[in-house]
């Protein structure tokens, strides 16, 4: 680092989460690259030692990649930057800063602001301002790389990347979809990288030891004779501890993915499916389109038929979707039984066409990233946090997989898992007082006393069960809540063989066992 000329920077949400966007950057500084380097931090660092890293190296131009999980951190690291050194050249790239870059502070503080994918943008504009002493624009409109000619970032992963954070791969960019909601709506046309390209960086990661490739195409799927190629590649190199992760399009599974797909192990395919809703109207809203029927064909093979780890999308907030409905398309979801479902608030993502129902359906957003709905006419306020609540918790039980036998517990004789769930939800609140640090052996007593005490559940029923989702994780004692109900014979389960790369996914693959 030391001397470094360029520094390509970026906020991440956690270490583990190694940025593609800079890597992709570095890999085509061409001439350029020898003089620069990639400077990362995380969320949470104090502001001042990110700046004097990054000042270490004596820098002329700095560049960070802005999004909306990380705008307001970077934004304070610039502020920082231009009151010390206010002679280095701030660039700002990203889908954040792509759109109403006069509305935001941080494109005012920059002295280049790059808009689309700046692959091949960047580095021209470190030409220009090395070449003239200082940026010869402040906008830049990127203009669609072609993705041929690219140079793929997969040799800049370190050693410590593949040993400690997730890859992130990417065989496309684009969506052919117009969903109001979502910025690769804007990404037309679909784009593919060549296909003999593409894998021979894969066997290349694989033979460096990497066990988790997420993919972040958008739609997976789009492409039979791409996905099925990308499937076989890897079903020819199974091992143990192989983790793939691909976002699908869930109306569209035909026959010769299937097939494929079947192959696969248990625990080692998960599939992030995209619902959002089941209401047909708000689909419309939205300009959605989505053949339900054969979306529910498709998520009834991958559970019966499959061992894929399904992680299915809902939104709350859509214009025009009331809380009876997003219940009803929960309980829908629900039967349909995947491992996971993500509730998320609606977002305002900058640049999406979403704002245009903001008058129509009252639509109210927060001022401050990531822009979650506040209310609209169809969920006012307190509606809104209620459901935000039942989304955490949610998360922390539902999804977790330490309750996977219990979950159902709160929804028995045959009521409505959203409406009992959210009843959960509100009481938990109201006992806990709080949606974050809950520790799991306070979980296991709060669902119990709620099973038993609000629902008229039997102790000696509830405990065993809780106990097994308990134990499932790996440990062997016993919440003390639960020893007066359990038999010693029940006791001691010992910790499990780890399945798969992740443990929320081991712990649903458990349960199925």
């Amino acid at each position: 680092m030391p001397g470094s000329q360029i520094i390509l920077s970026t906020l991440n949400a956690k270490y583990i989460h190694a940025s593609f966007g800079l890597r992709y950057l570095y890999a085509n500084m061409g001439p350029l690259r020898d003089r620069a380097t990639i400077v990362e931090f995380e969320i949470g660092q104090p502001p001042l030692t990110m700046v004097e890293r990054l000042l270490a190296a004596s820098p002329k131009i700095i560049g960070f990649g802005v999004y909306i999980w990380n705008v307001s951190e970077t934004l304070s690291v610039m502020r920082c930057l231009r009151r010390i050194a206010p002679e280095v050249v701030l660039v700002v790239g990203g889908p954040e800063v792509s759109y109403e870059q006069a509305e935001q502070a941080i494109c005012g503080l920059a002295d280049v602001v790059i808009a689309g994918e700046a692959d091949l943008a960047f580095p021209e504009v470190c030409r220009e301002i090395l070449d003239h002493g200082r940026p010869r624009r402040r906008f830049v409109q990127a203009p669609l790389p072609d993705l041929t000619h690219l140079n793929l970032p997969y040799p800049d992963y370190t050693d410590e990347d593949i040993q400690h954070r997730i890859v992130y791969v990417e065989a496309s960019r684009g969506c052919p979809f117009t969903c109001e909601f979502c910025l690769s709506s804007l990404d037309l046309p679909v784009r593919t990288i060549p296909q003999e390209k593409f894998l021979t960086a894969m066997d290349e990661l694989y033979r460096r030891g990497v066990q988790h490739f997420k993919f972040v195409d958008r739609t997976f799927n789009l492409n039979l004779r791409s996905s099925r190629a990308i499937l076989e590649f890897f079903l020819a190199r199974l091992r143990p501890g192989l983790f793939l992760h691909f976002e699908m399009i869930p109306d569209r599974l035909p026959g010769a993915l299937r097939e494929v797909i079947e192959q696969f192990p248990a625990g080692m395919l998960q599939f992030e499916v995209g619902i959002q809703t089941f209401d047909v109207t708000t689909s419309e809203n939205i300009s959605r389109r989505q053949n339900y029927s054969r979306l529910r064909e498709n998520l009834g093979f991958l559970r019966e038929r499959t061992g894929v780890h399904v992680h299915a999308d809902l939104i709350v907030g859509l214009p025009g979707e009331a809380m009876e409905s997003f219940g009803e398309g929960f309980d829908q979801l629900i039967a349909l039984r995947p491992q996971e479902i993500q509730v998320g608030i609606l977002k305002r993502l900058r640049g999406t066409p979403i704002v245009r129902h903001d008058e129509t359906h009252g639509m109210v957003y927060s001022a401050e990233a990531p822009y979650e709905l506040l209310q609209n006419h169809s969920i006012d306020f307190p509606t809104m946090q209620r459901l935000r609540r039942f989304a955490r918790f949610w998360d922390l039980i539902g999804n977790s997989g330490n309750f996977v036998e219990s979950v159902v517990l709160i929804w028995a004789m045959g009521q409505s898992p959203f409406w009992s769930f959210l009843s959960f939800s509100d009481w938990l609140y109201e006992q806990a007082n709080r949606r974050h640090g809950i520790a799991l052996t306070k979980l296991v007593g709060f669902l119990f006393r709620f099973l038993v005490e609000e629902k008229g559940q039997a102790p000696g029923v509830v405990a065993p069960v809780l106990l097994r989702d308990y134990q499932r994780g790996g440990r062997s004692d016993v919440p003390i809540i639960l020893r007066d109900h359990i038999e010693s014979r029940s006791v001691g389960a010992g910790p499990r063989e780890k399945r798969v790369a992740l443990k929320r996914q081991g712990r649903h693959l458990l349960a199925a066992e």
